[in-house]
């Protein structure tokens, strides 16, 4: 059974992706800090693939009896029997609660996502759930935007604007940025009334309208008719904070219109969330 699972996931996981090649279309540019993002991006990605690679080789390898069992290859069966991510790759990879299934789906779709861009080039719209390390991304939307007002990126920050529109429909704004993938735990977007509204019965999570950030100089964050959102990556709502000073789960905390106060929002635990545990 397990070897049947091994074979299925190298069956689906695509190969490396070619740096060398993404280096030429996508060279570092003072103007494009997205070219920045995308190869580091690849390159972590490039990390987590090669670590899967190998040791699904390994534990096939193992299995035959050609090499020896170790301890950490017996854990990996285990917790591929068991349908859970290998502590091995979750050690290499972006925070995820999904079970095996999932994860290995939700990693075929984020490589696929990177794959569009860099075919097709920047994207008008990003899956910011896509990201392995999405604040790198949101850097880059603020250096863009300083680098060409010629400022400086300590006096910038975002403004929100949620907007109706389906991210494939979108053209690729002059300031700012589109995400889109994000899902409303505790609330929903009520879309007619374009504002958090609560849930429905039975609803748990609900998916959130494309979200324009527009950086803004000098902006003072609004007082009222909004509630501050924070946007976690995964629904544990609870990180560390890593050796770049980012959260390893946090993200940034979006400004969304509501006519009911913050408390109220606060007391529902609200919050938006990448990527949920299924």
């Amino acid at each position: 059974m397990v070897e049947e699972i091994c074979g299925n996931i190298l069956h689906k996981v695509p190969d490396i992706i070619d740096i060398k090649e993404v280096m030429e279309k996508f060279p570092v540019m003072y103007e494009e800090s997205m070219n920045t993002v995308l190869i580091q991006e690849v390159i972590r990605y490039n990390r987590l693939l090669q670590t899967i690679v190998q040791s699904l080789n390994d534990l096939l390898k193992a299995l035959k009896g050609l090499v020896v069992m170790s301890s950490q290859l017996e854990l990996m069966a285990s917790s591929l029997h068991n349908n859970s991510v290998p502590e091995f790759w979750n050690a290499k990879a972006y925070p995820s609660l999904k079970p095996l299934a999932s994860w290995v789906e939700d990693l075929l779709e984020r490589i696929e996502f990177l794959q569009k861009w860099i075919t097709h080039g920047i994207p008008a719209a990003f899956w910011i759930s896509g990201f392995f390390f999405p604040q790198a991304f949101l850097t880059g939307t603020l250096q863009n935007f300083a680098r060409q007002s010629v400022i400086s990126i300590d006096t910038i920050s975002f403004d929100f604007k949620v907007i109706e529109t389906a991210p494939s429909d979108l053209d690729r704004p002059k300031v700012g940025c589109y995400i889109y993938g994000l899902f409303l735990e505790g609330a929903r977007w009520d879309p007619a009334l374009m504002q958090l509204g609560e849930s429905r019965p039975k609803e748990l999570y609900t998916d959130m309208a494309v979200i324009w950030l527009i950086p803004s100089e000098n902006r003072k964050t609004l007082q009222h008719g909004i509630y501050l959102c924070p946007i976690y990556k995964t629904l544990t709502r609870a990180g560390t904070l890593s050796t770049t000073g980012h959260s390893t789960n946090y993200v940034i905390a979006v400004e969304l219109p509501t006519i009911k106060t913050q408390r109220h929002w606060i007391k529902q635990g609200v919050a938006l969330i990448c990527a949920l545990d299924y």
